[in-house]
Order: C-alpha cells, then sequence, then structure tokens
C-alpha cells in the first residue's frame, strides 16, 4: 500500500482556559491576605487600575505615584502636552501583560524566678542563611500539632474542638482558653471540651496544652511515671521552691534531705516551654470573609465582611489621556492590555465575592443546626451536596472554602469545618453523621455495668443496624479505638478485676 500526503479538516470541540481565566480560578482559593497582595500587585503594575479609598486623592498625588512606577505610560501621556516622546524604555516590554502572583508576594508563663537548667529559649542566627535554614528545617507547633491530630482521629465534633484548642496555644505550648467558656460557646457540654483536652495533652512535645506552670510538669512526670503525692505536694507549692525554702518542701512532702534533693533535681529537669523548641510564628488576626447573625424569626443573616474586599477602580480619565497620545502600534497594544486587564481583574472580584457569598449562604442553611444547638448537630456534608445545591462544580466550592472563614455566633470557623461525613441508614432514611454514630457507640459501652452487659463489635453493629444506622464493624472498631474505648475481651477483664 503506497503512502501519500493528504489533507483534511475535523471540526471538534475543546475546552480552552485563557490566562485570565487560570487567574480569575486562581482568585477563588486565594485568603484574604494573599488576595490583598495580589491586588497591589497588579496597582503597581497597571496604571489604569486606582484602589477605591472611598475619598478622591489630590491629583497630583495620583499623577507622581504612576509618573515614578511606569516610564513607557508616562512618555505617552507627556507627549500630550507637546513634547517629545523618549522611545520605550528596555525593562518594559511593549505589550506586557500584568499577571502577578499574589500568593508569592503572614505568652509568658508563672515561674519564672526558679533555675530551670533545660527551659527552652530562642536562638540565635549569625546571618539570614542560618535564620532561613531554621525556618525549613524547624515545624511550627501548630503545624506539628496538627499532624498528630490527623493521627488521633477524632469524631468531626471533637475534631472541631481540637482545632479550637490548637489555634489557642501560645508559643510556649500553653492552652490560653478557658475551657468552659469554650464549651458555652459551642453548646456541648464541659465533659466533651474536657476529654478532647486529655486527648491533645498526649501528644509531643510532652507538656503542650497545659494550662499553666504546675500542670505543665505534672504532665511531663506523668510521662515519665514518676508523678507521686509527694511531687503532687511539692508542684503545689512551686513558690517555696522559688524562694529555696528547703525546710518548708521537706515539711509539705514529707520526705528527707537526700529525697528532697532528687526531687528538685527532677523537677529542674523538666522543660517549662515544651513549644520553645519549634518554630513560633507571628501571630495574626482572623479576619473572618463572611459574617453570619441571626435575625427575626430564627432565620440567619449572611453577608460579605467589606473590610476584607479590596475595592479596585479602572481610570477611565486617565485611559482617554494616554490612548489619544499613543502613536505607534506598540504603545496602542499596552494602553490596551492594560485597560483589558483591568476590566477583568474588576470583573473577576465581583464574581469570586458573589461566588463566596453563594457559597457560604448555602453552607448555613445546611448547618443551621449546628448555629442554633451547638457542635453535636453538625449535619453530614460534602462537597458534592453544596455544588448541586447552588448550581456549581464540586471543585469550585472546594476553591472557595479553603482559606475562607466565617464568623457565627459561635466562633470564627473555616468553612471546611462544616464539611462532616456520614453513615447511611440502613432503612433508606436521612444519613446519620459521624459524630452521631460515634456518639451512640459510646453510650453504649457507658451502659455497660456488669460483665455479661459488655457488647462486642458485632453486637454493637447489630444494635445500630436495628437502629436504623447501616454500619460495619471494622467501622465500629475504627471509631472504638479512635474515642479511646478498650476491646469487649478488655473491658470484661476490667470489670472482672474491679470485683
Amino acid at each position: 500500500m503506497a503512502l501519500s500526503h493528504r489533507l483534511e479538516l475535523r471540526q471538534g470541540q475543546g475546552l480552552v482556559i485563557t490566562p485570565q481565566l487560570q487567574q480569575a480560578i486562581k482568585l477563588l482559593q486565594l485568603s484574604n491576605i494573599e488576595l490583598d497582595a495580589f491586588v497591589e500587585a497588579e496597582l503597581e503594575r497597571n496604571p489604569l487600575l486606582q484602589r477605591d479609598e472611598g475619598e478622591s486623592e489630590p491629583a497630583g498625588e495620583v499623577e507622581a505615584v504612576r509618573d515614578a512606577s511606569l516610564t513607557q505610560v508616562d512618555a505617552v501621556a507627556d507627549m500630550t502636552a507637546g513634547r517629545e516622546m523618549d522611545s520605550p524604555s528596555d525593562d518594559v516590554s511593549p505589550g506586557e501583560r500584568a499577571t502577578g502572583d499574589g500568593a508569592e508576594s503572614a505568652a509568658e508563663h508563672a515561674g519564672g524566678q526558679i533555675d530551670w537548667s533545660r527551659a527552652g529559649g530562642g536562638g540565635s542566627f549569625e546571618g539570614d542563611e542560618g535564620y532561613e535554614s531554621a525556618l525549613t528545617d524547624v515545624p511550627t507547633l501548630a503545624a506539628h500539632l496538627r499532624a498528630q491530630l490527623v493521627q488521633a482521629a477524632l469524631s468531626p465534633a471533637r475534631n472541631a474542638i481540637a482545632e479550637i484548642l490548637v489555634d489557642a496555644v501560645d508559643e510556649g505550648g500553653y492552652l490560653r482558653l478557658d475551657v468552659i467558656e469554650l464549651a458555652a460557646r459551642l453548646g456541648c457540654k464541659l465533659e466533651m471540651v474536657e476529654e478532647v483536652l486529655a486527648v491533645l495533652q498526649g501528644f509531643e512535645p510532652v507538656g503542650v496544652f497545659a494550662r499553666d506552670v504546675r500542670e505543665c510538669l505534672a504532665l511531663q512526670l506523668k510521662d515519665l511515671n514518676r508523678y507521686d503525692p509527694c511531687m503532687a505536694a511539692m508542684l503545689d507549692n512551686l513558690e517555696l521552691l522559688a524562694k529555696r525554702d528547703m525546710a518548708g518542701l521537706r515539711r509539705i512532702c514529707g520526705v528527707d534531705d537526700e529525697d528532697l534533693r532528687d526531687m528538685v533535681a527532677e523537677i529542674r529537669s523538666l522543660n517549662p516551654r515544651p513549644g520553645a523548641a519549634y518554630h513560633s510564628e507571628p501571630a495574626e488576626t482572623l479576619v473572618p470573609d463572611v459574617m453570619v447573625r441571626e435575625g427575626l424569626g430564627g432565620m440567619w443573616h449572611v453577608e460579605l465582611n467589606t473590610d476584607t474586599l479590596p475595592r479596585v477602580l479602572v481610570d477611565q480619565r486617565y485611559h482617554a489621556r494616554v490612548s489619544k497620545g499613543a502613536r505607534s502600534d506598540q504603545e496602542k497594544t499596552f494602553v490596551a492590555d492594560c485597560m483589558a486587564t483591568a476590566n477583568w481583574l474588576v470583573k473577576s472580584l465581583d464574581q469570586r465575592a458573589k461566588t463566596i457569598l453563594k457559597v457560604s449562604s448555602e453552607i448555613v442553611r445546611q448547618q443551621d443546626g449546628f448555629l442554633a444547638f451547638g457542635v453535636e448537630h453538625l449535619r453530614p456534608l460534602n462537597l458534592k451536596t453544596v455544588a448541586d445545591a447552588i448550581g456549581m462544580h464540586e471543585s469550585t466550592v472546594s476553591r472557595v472554602t479553603s482559606n475562607k472563614y466565617i464568623a457565627t455566633p459561635r466562633g470564627v470557623f473555616e468553612l471546611k469545618f462544616f464539611f462532616t461525613s456520614a453513615i447511611q441508614s440502613s432503612e433508606g432514611g436521612e444519613a446519620h453523621s459521624a459524630a452521631s454514630v460515634r456518639h451512640k457507640i459510646k453510650g453504649l459501652v457507658e451502659a455497660e455495668k456488669r460483665e455479661a452487659d459488655v457488647h462486642s463489635d458485632d453486637a454493637i453493629v447489630e444494635i445500630l443496624k436495628a437502629a436504623g444506622v447501616d454500619i460495619a464493624r471494622r467501622t465500629v472498631a475504627k471509631y472504638r479505638e479512635a474515642m479511646r474505648i478498650p476491646s469487649s475481651v478488655e473491658r470484661r477483664r476490667l470489670m472482672k478485676e474491679a470485683v
């Protein structure tokens, strides 16, 4: 069969993502800080963009800023005044588009009088290279704790509480939050918050999430299996140790001189600032993107936080001025590109704000039970449910909920917080939240009073299926282990030993 050349025409459909569309998609997932940096970079690049400050600036100041930042447009504008136009500068290429990347461009403790021999301290660096190396090698304390939180596999409700507690840990590793106030704000039982805190206090480094120096040292002593009544008495009287009142300590602890010296040596070998070994990042005020408030009739009003939205305008007067002075094709192309980029940015910012408001309103509608009654009433929710309800793609919802925060009467939460897994109903009804299923399992175990009452994992599966929860045995085992509940064999053995 002979080979031959042939020309054919084919018609087809395809999706072409332009650079501007890619930037519009990227704007959706930027946080308010990253977005502000991106817009600031565009303002520096594009002379036709102007920040809307609400009040007009003196014309002379605006012109001075523009003249200092752009040379080519300055030459075009000067020509309208009758001056000779210089050739375009080499550092600004004609037709250059503004496509900056904004994402590349954000406690003290008690007991200071004691001579802690192993207390962590801030290191010093001889140069910027050593400092950058330290930032690269040493993770932040919050990142280290969150990595362990993933391994803990807590229920959605308890994981939400844990996230708030992690955010409240200072650079020394101490918890700077009142658990009673947190329980009241979230509408949950104080016992639930304390259970989550007990789990977090088992994280590394030992001693984190302590509320004072005494609790921090006690956690470390318990980890070393050295916490006894004598040590507890010494920790209750740390002020005597700071004053070096050994006679008073010896009398209170009920030990002799040799034992007291050993106890003091052990105390001084501990680290009262367990979080100091990790890189601390500057504290940033969390500014919510969306605000939710309760209205009349139990309705929830959702509105954007306008303080986080950068407002920019296209300076039409300046565009008309420089357009008249542009004569060469290169100059006309440059001005046209600046105008197109400016119009695109204004439109994209407006579309981004509308999309965030639309997604947030649907999330609030889905999770109104949490807002009204507390964290135990979180409904199972996924990206597809929200996307189908508002007529958007799941990827769009995912981008919108990344790095966005919402202020509610129960606190400020990331939008991702409201998405929880679901357990299907065995009767074909509404799905059950994983948090509520864990609560049922815990209730069954707590109801076991005798050895004969202990339920195996298979028995728990049958009980839950009778209650309309379709769950597998391995899921029950996973939830039980995540809640630190022993197996049925271990629970029977513990009950037998108790008798």
